[in-house]
């Protein structure tokens, strides 16, 4: 089999986009050189990979194996890009943390800031992603700690406990729900929320669970923070939905901190937890990190 990884990242290309040509153009080569280059990975594959139809491309059987190894070495070499490129400017050691949202702007910068000044001779990657994508990475072998909230029953990780926290409703100090000590989720679907961005995990989870009472949430503004979203219900745009850690607990320019009221349901509970695919197979600055985590938690 002869392939390089032009012909993985274009194939990859084709595969996102069902279209060779605009497959070819994010590849930043001509349609002809492209669909040469797939008759070739054909050949030398021995199998069809692609389906052209008159409106694109579908994936054969052996295209969908292909699109998923091709996407773990591409994420793979990116990786390992990231890991080497510190060594460049000097530093050290160098680890590389996924976190979801909850602890990526409520724990972590603070547990990061005391593991960086422990160890000035590392850099620290964090990137925000959704748990689901934490603990596939993670069993994947493609990131060695992530943080995420509940639990990843089947996946072959270890959990390690990191922080416990509630997601908590909140509302501007003057609203009707303000005066209520505890309330169902179901129950507060008729106000207007303050949301934290699409793509966000506490977004996705509060829209599904949702749509799961068959109801919709009636979005009046989207935000890039939990400091945002209690900064906009304090000024009365709506209610929210944060981690009780995100509540700030004075106020905040002229506004009354925002009010908080217990949400009466099971889920409400959001225990983080550090996710590791073996304890014991950590490198060692990733092995420290997760060392100060845990005794940060306690």
């Amino acid at each position: 089999m002869h392939y390089d990884l032009t012909d993985l990242r274009l194939f990859v290309a084709i595969a996102e986009a069902q279209n060779l040509t605009r497959g070819a153009e994010q590849a930043h080569l001509a349609p002809s050189s492209a669909s040469h280059r797939m008759r070739l990975l054909e050949d030398s594959l021995g199998t069809p990979l692609l389906l052209r139809q008159a409106r694109g491309v579908t994936l054969t059987r052996a295209g969908e194996v292909l699109l998923r190894h091709s996407r773990q070495v591409l994420a793979q070499l990116e990786q390992m890009h990231a890991d080497l490129a510190p060594f460049a400017s000097g530093v050290h050691g160098h680890v590389t943390l996924w976190a979801n949202t909850h602890a990526t702007h409520s724990f972590l910068p603070d547990d990061l800031a005391e593991f960086l000044r422990r160890h000035p001779q590392v850099s620290v990657t964090l990137a925000e992603h959704t748990s689901p994508e934490i603990v596939t990475a993670v069993a994947r072998g493609e990131i060695e700690i992530g943080v995420v909230a509940g639990s990843a029953q089947g996946a072959e990780v270890v959990m390690l406990p990191y922080r416990t926290d509630r997601l908590v409703l909140i509302t501007p100090s003057t609203h009707p729900l303000a005066k209520t000590a505890r309330t169902r989720f179901s129950a507060v679907l008729d106000h207007p929320f303050v949301m934290l961005h699409a793509g966000s995990a506490i977004h996705t989870f509060t829209m599904n669970t949702a749509a799961t009472l068959g109801r919709h949430i009636n979005v009046r503004i989207q935000v890039r923070s939990f400091e945002a979203v209690c900064r906009m219900v304090s000024a009365g745009v709506g209610i929210g939905l944060v981690p009780r850690s995100a509540v700030p607990g004075s106020a905040t320019d002229e506004h009354e901190p925002p009010t908080m009221v217990e949400l009466d349901e099971d889920w409400a509970q959001r225990d983080l937890q550090i996710c590791v695919r073996r304890t014991e197979s950590l490198s060692g600055f990733a092995a420290t990190l997760v060392s100060t985590l845990v005794d940060r938690s306690r």
